[in-house]
């Protein structure tokens, strides 16, 4: 019998304290009426759940079981190890409240898995792949055409992550870049690339916690723009990064295996029934990928502003402020669908059981990627039975007491801290705006600064937690291994973060983005030259 490995005598060890402390439990509290609150609400317990999912699927790489001990740990403490209630938690405040609540995010997953499937059976992907390795004619051009793609791509960062992975992984492919590279800069230009566009999804969740600002809450997004430095390095960041042809930290083995052949390095085998798999049909073109993805584009837009009432006599704004991603993305990709197969089967290059066929396969796809949406969501709910919102508001208001000059640096990091536990950055800045408007004098340009603060922390802390809704997309667009992309994306993540971190310092004395701005790309730059100098050297 082979001997078990460390990561796995790990994960059994966890599992076996949490079965043994559970008949524990249920001896203390029997004859004893169950608290309705648990103890451990609105106290630091509350992020421990996914801070132990976090640290286990880094160090096992193992994501399903890390994120269930996380689920079943949230569940014990929220019931006050009760294990009765506590099931009852993890089933129905947990995995069940996280199908309900995702479920038009799981259908628009499943049609752009049956869509994707549809081009490459159409040959529409290869067509593309041959139309790019023409015009397309170096590593720096795929990943710069990677971005510059992303960056067009600003609605909503679910339909980012999936659908730049879909049209461009045969172009990186072909120029051999890592799916882990490919993975971070899909990542990149999804979440920061949303909160800094007025006309998006996340705008519009923004708006709707300003209230009592003095401002409208596209005027206090708008006004916030320049001040997120976090989004905007990373524009930066990528750029320069891919110009300067380095690569540091777990990254750098990645793109030296993609360069000897190898685009995984390991995770592979999870992709190995993928769609990309079929053979190539003769007959596609390249007007067989772009035509369904710009309906697919038009259709999700117009989804969401009918779903926001813009059809109904609402401007175009207040629409997109009304709106819901997990109604209207689903609206536009089923209409997409059936759009898509009838130009197909009309255009000859798949017959009608081909595309039926495609449907399943598109489901299959998709799969990892909504296990882990649905455990990553169970976890956020355990969260929020724990009161970590309360937790966080309660530690807000102790440092806006003796560190006032500091508070824009203060809120980025609580932010960081909080989008990293919970995995959701909506649900940090829904915590935190409120309590930054709260802060500050309204007419004060440390109001806009602070609640810019509070959105750059929000991506920054969801752009490196393993557990986040867009994490998990970047890494079903691309197809890469997830913890591959976590551990490859943190390096990277953590040094925009740490110089963005000093720019909110210097921002509470000097308040002008004009001076801020250039300040903070200059120092952005001058990082990257730094650490290639050094790992060079090593």
């Amino acid at each position: 019998m082979k001997i078990l490995s460390k990561k796995n005598l790990l994960i059994v060890a966890c599992v076996f304290a949490l079965i043994c402390v559970m008949p524990l439990a249920a001896f203390a509290t029997d004859g004893e009426a169950v608290e309705e609150v648990s103890k451990f609400f609105a106290t630091y317990w509350a992020l421990v759940p996914p801070i132990v999912a976090i640290v286990l699927a880094l160090i096992t790489k193992e994501v399903y079981s890390s994120l269930f001990i996380g689920i079943v740990l949230g569940g014990l403490l929220s019931a006050n190890f009760n294990p009765v209630k506590a099931l009852d938690n993890v089933v129905n405040e947990g995995l069940i409240s996280a199908v309900s609540g995702t479920a038009g995010i799981f259908i628009f997953l499943v049609i752009l898995g049956a869509v994707v499937a549809l081009i490459n059976k159409a040959g529409g992907s290869a067509a593309f792949g041959r139309w790019a390795k023409v015009h397309i004619k170096s590593k720096v051009g795929a990943a710069l055409a990677t971005f510059a793609l992303g960056v067009l791509i600003f609605i909503d960062d679910y339909f980012n992550c999936l659908t730049v992975g879909s049209v461009m992984r045969p172009v990186t492919d072909s120029h051999k870049i890592s799916r882990a590279k490919f993975a971070f800069i899909i990542d990149a230009t999804a979440a920061p690339i949303c909160m800094i566009a007025p006309v998006s999804s996340w705008a519009a969740a923004v708006s709707e916690f300003t209230e009592g600002t003095g401002f409208s809450g596209i005027e206090l997004f708008i006004k916030a723009i320049p001040y997120n430095f976090y989004s905007l390095l990373m524009i930066v960041f990528v750029i320069a990064l891919t110009l300067m042809k380095f690569d540091y930290g777990p990254m750098k083995l990645h793109e030296r295996n993609a360069a000897n052949g190898d685009l995984f390095t390991s995770g592979a085998e999870e992709f190995a029934d993928s769609v990309d798999g079929d053979d190539s049909n003769p007959k596609g073109r390249v007007i067989d990928l772009i035509l369904p993805v710009i309906v697919l584009v038009v259709l999700s837009v117009l989804g969401l502003l009918y779903v926001g009432g813009f059809f109904a006599g609402d401007d175009f704004v207040t629409a997109f402020g009304n709106t819901d991603a997990t109604v209207g993305l689903p609206w536009g990709a089923l209409v997409a669908l059936i759009v898509t197969i009838i130009y197909l089967i009309a255009r000859r290059v798949v017959t009608f059981k081909e595309a039926m066929e495609c449907i399943p396969k598109g489901f299959i796809a998709m799969v990892p990627a909504i296990l882990i949406l649905t455990f990553a969501t169970a976890l956020k709910n355990m969260t929020g039975l724990l009161g970590a919102a309360e937790f966080v508001e309660a530690l807000m208001d102790s440092a806006a007491a003796g560190l006032a000059n500091f508070l824009p640096a203060i809120i980025f990091l609580v932010a960081c801290v909080l989008a990293f536990s919970t995995g959701t950055s909506w649900g940090t800045f829904g915590i935190l705006i409120p309590i930054v408007t709260a802060i500050f004098d309204p007419s004060s340009e440390l109001l806009i600064i602070g609640v810019s603060a509070c959105l750059a922390g929000a991506v920054c802390g969801d752009h490196c937690s393993p557990i986040s809704d867009t994490t998990i997309m970047s890494s079903a667009g691309s197809q890469s291994n997830h913890v591959n992309h976590v551990s490859t994306q943190l390096p990277y993540a953590i040094t925009v973060a740490i110089t963005s971190f000093v720019v909110y310092v210097l921002a509470a004395f000097v308040q002008s983005a004009y001076i801020l701005l250039p300040v903070a790309i200059a120092l952005m730059l001058g990082v990257l030259f730094a650490i290639k100098a050094i790992t060079k050297n090593k």
